[in-house]
């Protein structure tokens, strides 16, 4: 999901950056656009720019908070992008340089780095690259501050349907890489809702104990 408004008219003021100055110059547009973001109940989850001689590429990548399932929609996306244009119109370090300003929600190739990505990540099927031992596929039924759980599915013959293992639990010091495997089948139809809540239950009570 992408929206690119690309003002030709952007006022002169301060100086251009140079390729080297990219990754500065994201962190200072981040702060710039983090209120935005925010007002609207989002994550800013990326900002970066992109330099190809006379012109910029300004991507910011924007999610929905950990705690809630789904993805931003089209028309948020696209009353966003109008109000980030605002800011980088008013931005009193802005350059001359025309810019195509992109935003977008992460898709599901996105690597699974984070705490948050992982809790966003609840009750998809994932792919859980191990440091040592066996790697783990199958569904990611909880996610707290120092671990995964994913219950395994078990390989059996072409035609039948895959089998569930045991939990299992994965700290994240043990994590080389995550992701989110595709699937055409809603999560709601392959894992009851109340299997999460057991699981975070069970967590809850052995961490009181």
């Amino acid at each position: 999901m992408t929206v690119q408004p690309s003002p030709d008219n952007a006022p002169v003021r301060g100086s251009a950056p140079g390729q080297g100055d990219t990754k500065a110059e994201a962190a200072r547009l981040r702060e710039l656009f983090e209120p935005t973001v925010q007002s609207h109940r989002l994550f800013l989850e990326d900002v970066s720019v992109n330099i190809a001689g006379s012109h910029r590429t300004v991507h910011v990548v924007v999610d929905l908070p950990e705690n809630e399932s789904g993805g931003v929609g089209l028309d948020v996306i696209a009353e966003i992008s109008k109000e980030l244009s605002a800011d980088l119109d008013r931005d009193p370090n802005q350059d001359s340089r025309p810019y195509d300003l992109e935003v977008s929600s992460p898709g599901v190739s996105r690597p699974l780095t984070e705490p948050r990505h992982w809790h966003r990540a609840r009750g998809r099927m994932v792919k859980v690259n191990v440091l040592q031992g066996e790697n783990v596929t199958g569904r990611l039924i909880d996610v707290d501050d120092e671990a995964v759980t994913v219950r395994p599915e078990v390989a059996v013959k072409k035609g039948m349907k895959p089998k569930q293992g045991d939990p299992v639990r994965i700290p994240y010091g043990k994590i080389r890489r995550g992701n989110v495997e595709v699937e055409f089948t809603h999560m709601d139809e392959v894992i009851p809702h109340e299997e999460m809540v057991a699981a975070a239950s069970t967590r809850e009570k052995e961490e009181e104990a």
